[in-house]
């Protein structure tokens, strides 16, 4: 018991040092996106790896590729200290190549520089071994840049939270030819990942807390790829909704364990608290042989380059079920886009009757706001089109109304970017072609971000949708039938779990994910069946779940939580 509450002091004496740095400059690591993790999550992520004072971590290596406050790295050398003293340690500089560091930022480096060297001197040793370890253990460069580190046991942190929109220009390029997985948008954090990988000796560990959004964006498919083709994810935890930081953050995390090796049943839990105690028991059900209790799942959650499936919920085992036996929307004859992103709204869309146009040169317009519990009332917008049917814009000489209508924006729309190289030519269009012919078509539509899918329209060919929605249309599929089968929970179950989530919780119904869904083939369903379901559709009501299940040939109760919930 002394031993337990020595260390436990050992740690607070280090957490008490890091709170004076961070009342210093804890904004301004915030601010170039550096974010201080809880010390419960900190000894949490080290016990997952196994850097746990009963191994010879002395005789051991561990990497901190972005200390920024230096969290992960004094309570390491805490853990450190004690191995190597539970073993007679006696000459401190044979800890030297133990433990390696790394800080881009100048001022952050030499603030940690002085308290690590306090954490030493604190723990017994000497202002000149202190500061010789210090020197040995941190190392002020880029990471991503940087030169030889060697293999590592262990490879631990927080990587900075920084989108490349905020990486200058002539680096990030750089960054993209030294790291094949930063393709897309992918946010710095995913280079430190994949140098990291390559980092790890032939039995290395690797925890990261970061966003989760590399597991089903499509910025992550370079990452997810790599991971699945030479490396295994053992252990993922979901942080969602949990304050894991010291201050609020927009990205929702997730704790992953990696290892060289071939793909393993993935242990996964979603933690529901950042308190030690909680974290302790967890960590024992997460390395346990067997897990001891239903919060901990092992799944087969990796799937190359294609979006993982991690969660504990049970709509997990539903959707791998229903990913087996049916097709896609599109496979079973569905189109799924997205309406017109015009690029100046306040230009091309207005009151339809007050748009001074001719009148084949305006679409009714529907937009998020039309939607109201499922419902389409339109609220009378509409959209300036300029282009032609057979495509190409048309000559505003044959459209004088146009002309002088589009002509009052003109200094506006010229200096869009979509304008940029011919603006004689194009300062008047759209990003998007319009296509008259979708106004007319029957189509469902569903907004980017609202409620839980219960708000999907059905539009039998008045309008054309705004960019804020995502329309379906089927030369197959009965809509109104389809319409109630969506609605019904089964939009949701795919979006849930590949979308990510934004501020508030809120899903993105995107294109990518509606395609997602799996649905039957409209002529493999009984002609019973598919009266049911088209008179809910006009009804505006769901399907039950004993229909959903039928049309699935799902066993019955497997779809009760979607009534449930």
């Amino acid at each position: 018991m002394s031993a337990l509450i020595d260390k436990v002091s050992r740690t607070h004496d280090a957490d008490d040092l890091l709170e004076e740095a961070e009342c210093a400059y804890g904004q301004e690591e915030k601010t170039r996106g550096a974010i201080f993790t809880k010390p419960a999550v900190v000894d949490f992520m080290l016990d997952l790896v196994g850097y746990t004072v009963d191994k010879p971590l002395h005789r051991m290596r561990l990497l901190e590729p972005s200390f920024g406050g230096g969290r992960f790295v004094l309570h390491a050398v805490t853990r450190l200290i004690e191995a190597w003293k539970r073993d007679g340690g006696m000459e401190p500089l044979e800890l030297g190549d133990c433990l390696r560091a790394i800080e881009v930022d100048t001022v952050t480096f030499e603030r940690f520089g002085q308290t690590l060297q306090q954490h030493l001197t604190r723990n017994g040793f000497s202002v000149a071994d202190s500061q010789s370890l210090a020197d040995s253990w941190l190392r002020h460069e880029d990471y991503l840049l940087g030169g030889h580190l060697g293999e590592f046991d262990f490879v631990i942190g927080n990587p900075p939270y920084v989108r490349q929109e905020l990486v200058p220009n002539d680096l990030l390029k750089i960054y993209r030819v030294k790291y094949s997985t930063m393709v897309g948008r992918a946010d710095l954090y995913v280079a430190f990942m994949e140098r990291s990988l390559d980092l790890l000796s032939e039995t290395g560990m690797l925890s990261f807390i970061c966003a989760d959004a590399w597991t089903r964006n499509d910025y992550g498919r370079g990452i997810r790829e790599k991971i699945a083709n030479n490396y295994a994810l053992t252990h993922y935890v979901d942080m969602y909704g949990l304050d894991a930081f010291e201050v609020q953050v927009g990205a929702y995390p997730s704790i992953t364990v990696m290892t060289r090796g071939k793909s393993v049943r993935t242990r996964i839990a979603h933690a529901r608290s950042v308190d030690s105690q909680y974290f302790r028991a967890l960590s024992s059900d997460l390395l346990a042989e067997q897990p001891g209790t239903s919060e901990v799942l092992a799944l087969d959650a990796v799937r190359g380059s294609a979006p993982w499936l991690l969660s504990v919920s049970p709509t997990v085992s539903v959707i791998t079920q229903l990913e087996a036996h049916f097709p896609t929307l599109v496979e079973a004859g569905c189109r799924v886009g997205i309406g017109v992103a015009t690029g100046a709204d306040k230009a091309f869309i207005g009151a339809f009757d007050a748009l001074d146009v001719e009148p084949d040169r305006k679409l009714p317009l529907a937009t998020s706001k039309d939607l109201l519990g499922g419902v389409l009332t339109w609220g009378g917008k509409g959209v300036v089109n300029p282009w032609r049917d057979e495509g190409g814009l048309v000559d505003l000489a044959d459209y004088p109304r146009l002309a002088d209508y589009l002509g009052s924006f003109r200094e506006q729309l010229s200096r869009r970017h979509t304008a940029k190289g011919d603006t004689e030519r194009k300062w008047y269009k759209t990003i998007d072609r319009i296509a008259p012919s979708l106004t007319y078509e029957p189509k469902l539509l569903i907004p980017d971000i609202k409620g839980n899918g219960d708000a999907i329209a059905y539009d039998p060919g008045r309008l054309y949708p705004h960019h804020n929605l995502y329309f379906i249309t089927s030369t197959t599929w009965d809509l109104r039938a389809l319409q109630a089968l969506l609605r019904s929970g089964i939009a949701h179950l795919f979006v849930d779990a590949y979308s990510v989530k934004i501020g508030g919780g809120y899903l993105r119904f995107q294109a990518q994910n509606l395609k997602r869904i799996r649905v039957p083939h409209w002529n493999g369903i009984s002609a019973e069946d598919q009266a049911r379901m088209r008179r809910a559709g006009e009804a505006g009501e769901k399907l039950s779940a004993v229909l959903l299940e039928r049309i699935y040939q799902l066993t019955p109760g497997t779809l009760a939580f979607l009534e449930e919930s």
